[in-house]
């Protein structure tokens, strides 16, 4: 059975901008909801990221589609009015503006329960609502350092960012299990919920494993590369043509299989100084020397027939160009005014799915107003 529309006749109003909380929104569109997009008259600065659908942002295409657009000013007291006017009406209410501008624009979480009980709110902030980082802007890039994950991703002398929006994502991702939650705890209670949520404490969760590893394991793991913290044989090879291959061996059996089959090698089964995950990883410069002579013999097809044919777990060094030609790339299109373009599908789509317009700055004002509007 396909997943299809399940959220239809849910309706959301997002005061929202950059990628969490229109990440989340997106995934609420996905998956059948209709959301209102509230934007200031100068639009969601992530119009700007990019010019690559045609002039506009092909980022924002990806984070936008299928939603509706209006343009309101936080400080017009007309607008306030209306948006009152949506909250009593509307089922979900998300927004990533900063700690305390909705208490101070009227639209207080005490008075968006009093027009609308049923309601559910979702305010994602970068370092919460309390403590002396409140008030601080928080970008991914600022989050991936604060919680550490920086310490502990790049190379041995460098520390670097996730090449992805990393916070941002698994926040958006976490806000939408959220209110999937939440809609499920209304239909047994009758009443909404409130659910406030930080990036920094979304990817501290997601930091558990060096946190552990600090606290339990005698330290924080250090920053490997491609290889790992406690995982040998795990890293990148070269063959004899000079390109890579990923591999990453996690368990006795199939590392005796990678070197009676792969490395024609029988006699390290037996070596001490490998017999065993640890032993391999605390000779694991060894290792990686013996394993580096033999793939250097051998072009990187066979390999790759090889390892697919006794099952060795291991992958290609692909590049983002790989990945945009991959045989097992889903995609969808996306149309942006003029423009036409193509993203990586959601992993679970919904089959029923029309979500692949993406709005003009405003575009949807004057059917907003006119629904809404009225007392």
């Amino acid at each position: 059975m396909n997943l299809e529309s399940e959220l239809k006749g849910i309706t959301v109003l997002s005061l929202e901008q950059a990628v969490s909380a229109p990440y989340c929104s997106m995934l609420l569109v996905e998956s059948g909801a209709r959301v209102i997009k509230v934007e200031p008259n100068s639009g969601d600065f992530a119009r700007g990221y990019d010019s690559g659908a045609d002039g506009e942002s092909a980022i924002f295409a990806w984070l936008n589609r299928g939603k509706e657009s209006i343009c309101l000013d936080l400080n017009n007291s007309d607008d306030i009015l209306l948006i009152k006017k949506i909250l009593k009406k509307v089922d979900i209410f998300l927004n990533n503006v900063a700690p305390g501008v909705l208490d101070r624009k009227g639209l207080s979480l005490d008075l968006i329960r009093k027009l609308n009980s049923k309601i559910i709110t979702c305010s994602i902030s970068g370092y919460g609502s309390k403590g002396s980082a409140r008030e601080r802007k928080a970008y991914d890039f600022l989050i991936q350092g604060e919680v550490g994950l920086c310490s502990v991703t790049g190379t041995e002398k460098n520390p670097s960012r996730v090449g992805i929006s990393i916070a941002d994502i698994s926040t958006g991702l976490t806000a939408f299990s959220g209110i999937l939650r939440a809609l499920i705890q209304r239909t047994q209670t009758n009443c909404g919920v409130d659910i406030k949520l930080s990036m920094f404490d979304v990817l501290s969760e997601w930091m558990n494993m060096p946190l552990i590893s600090h606290r339990y394991l005698g330290g924080a793991p250090k920053r490997m590369a491609l290889s790992h913290s406690f995982v040998s044989p795990y890293g990148v090879f070269e063959t004899k043509d000079r390109k890579k291959i990923l591999l990453s061996i996690q368990n006795n059996r199939e590392w005796q299989i990678f070197c009676l089959k792969i490395l024609r090698y029988s006699e390290l089964i037996n070596d001490p100084k490998f017999a065993n995950n640890v032993e391999r990883y605390r000779n694991r410069n060894e290792l990686d020397s013996i394993i580096a002579t033999v793939f250097k013999e051998v072009p990187k097809d066979t390999l790759v027939r090889q390892l697919t044919e006794v099952k060795i777990a291991f992958s290609n060094l692909n590049t983002v160009e790989d990945l945009a030609e991959h045989e097992l790339l889903q995609s969808k299109d996306l149309n942006f005014g003029s423009a036409k373009i193509s993203v990586a599908d959601l992993p679970l789509p919904n089959r029923l799915s029309c979500a692949k317009t993406v709005p003009d700055l405003n575009q949807q004002e004057k059917s907003i107003r006119k629904e809404f509007g009225k007392d």
